[in-house]
């Protein structure tokens, strides 16, 4: 095997690309830091510290024991969770029958496709969508909107027209409909698409708060990232916390403000973090090694 060549252009690329990484990581460990740091010893964490100083849960104590942000996070979750999954499916059997050859009136049905995807409508046409729906102030609002993302839409047709279509003309002459084809040769062989989108739906649901703070009005229907906002941004502090029973104690109500955001932060980012091992996992090459003998 030939070594790699060591040079000058390589290692101004791997300093830059090493500082850049450093830039963007940092301030992320320096959050967790605050948020874990003893409230009695917060104050030797100073500048971008990356070490907690002392250990302590109770920012979070705080921060979860007020009942709206179990119901923020129980919301968020069935959003992101059931919006994905929704999204997903969709998505997938839209792309399969946009690559059938055989579709008619497929070149119209794209160039519509195309155009929503530049020119999306405005908020005020969102909201009547869903008011005439009746789709407001549920959690079905944020569900539907915007369930398929044509630019996720033409990826995944493209992996789709990538399958042998021997596969799919095997399937046939054995009696298989589009639906068992779909089912069973589809979905199995578009597993790394299928993943990459449905981290990008994930994100995308679990993060959004502008169309959530519209669409949902009710206290028991809001959700963690406005939650978030509200405290982070606005430093609506009674908003997260001052309903808390554990504020009734004076230490903890002495609880530095930096300290209690980064624990909110900290709570909203950790469930998607968690989501990127799970989905690196199954990337593995090869996907259609052996899916077609020649």
């Amino acid at each position: 095997m030939v070594g790699r060549k060591f040079t000058l252009p390589k290692l101004a690329i791997g300093i830059a690309l090493t500082l850049l990484t450093l830039m963007m990581f940092i301030p992320v460990i320096n959050i967790f830091a605050r948020a874990f740091s003893n409230p009695d010893k917060l104050h030797e964490l100073t500048g971008l510290g990356v070490i907690p100083k002392g250990f302590s849960l109770i920012n979070f104590q705080v921060v979860l024991s007020n009942p709206i942000v179990g119901q923020a996070i129980g919301n968020s979750l069935f959003i992101t969770v059931v919006g994905t999954c929704f999204s997903l499916f969709f998505t997938t059997i839209t792309a399969y029958v946009l690559t059938r050859k055989n579709l008619v009136g497929k070149t119209p049905i794209m160039i519509f496709l195309i155009i929503i995807m530049i020119f999306e409508p405005g908020y005020v046409q969102e909201y009547f969508v869903m008011k005439d729906l009746h789709l407001l102030d549920s959690l079905w609002s944020m569900v539907m909107y915007r369930m398929i993302n044509v630019f996720y839409l033409v990826i995944m047709m493209r992996f789709i027209e990538d399958i042998p279509e021997s596969l799919m003309e095997a399937a046939r002459i054995d009696g298989a409909g589009h639906m068992r084809v779909f089912v069973r040769i589809v979905l199995p062989l578009s597993r790394i698409p299928l993943l990459t989108i449905g981290m990008f739906y994930a994100i995308a649901k679990w993060n959004e708060f502008f169309k959530s703070s519209i669409f949902l009005s009710s206290p028991n229907k809001t959700v963690l990232q406005v939650l978030l906002r509200q405290f982070v941004v606005e430093r609506d502090t009674s908003t997260l916390v001052g309903i808390s029973d554990l504020l009734k104690n004076s230490s903890i109500a002495q609880l530095d403000f930096n300290s209690l955001k980064a624990a909110t932060i900290v709570v909203a980012m950790v469930p998607i973090l968690m989501l990127y091992p799970i989905i690196l996992k199954y990337y593995t090459s090869g996907v259609m090694e052996g899916g077609v003998k020649e």
